[in-house]
């Protein structure tokens, strides 16, 4: 993350507009791929764009670097963006995250290889049996999910 980083040298702490990609990865069982982050919240995998990448091998990298799933086709879910979204970090960074939500059915490898890092535990759930502290953001992806119409991904 060398750019957000350098960024940050030149304007400190003022908020910034960031785009990142989760995807919420379905298997054969139709569970949806959370992960623990090491605050305690499950969410999906994902995270920042780096410059010159595409949201979907974004979402893509930050599925495999966080959990060791490989993961192939994605469709788009929904983008989340506006004030409602704004987070101020502890160190005192602000911004504004824009979010580009995917769903991904075609799991090619589902072993799960947690970083330790970024992911303390991550699991396949059913959909209707989230885990306690999962991320709202978690709950409007997936309300997008179940609303698709089927054979859409």
């Amino acid at each position: 993350m060398g750019y957000i980083e350098d960024l940050r040298k030149m304007i400190g702490t003022r908020p910034l507009i960031l785009v990142g990609a989760v995807v919420g990865a379905i298997d054969k069982e139709g569970k949806i791929l959370l992960q623990k982050r090491p605050e305690g919240i499950w969410a999906l995998p994902g995270g920042l764009l780096e410059l010159g990448e595409s949201a979907e091998d974004a979402g893509r990298r930050e599925v495999f670097e966080e959990t060791g799933v490989e993961i192939g086709q994605l469709e788009l879910a929904a983008v989340f963006s506006g004030k409602q979204y704004f987070r101020k970090l502890p160190n005192g960074d602000e911004f504004y995250p824009v979010t580009i939500a995917y769903i991904s059915s075609d799991v090619k490898n589902s072993t799960i290889k947690i970083d330790g890092v970024e992911t303390i535990d991550a699991r396949f759930f059913p959909v209707q049996e989230l885990p306690a502290h999962t991320s709202p953001l978690v709950k409007e992806i997936i309300k997008h999910y179940i609303e698709m119409p089927k054979g859409q991904f």
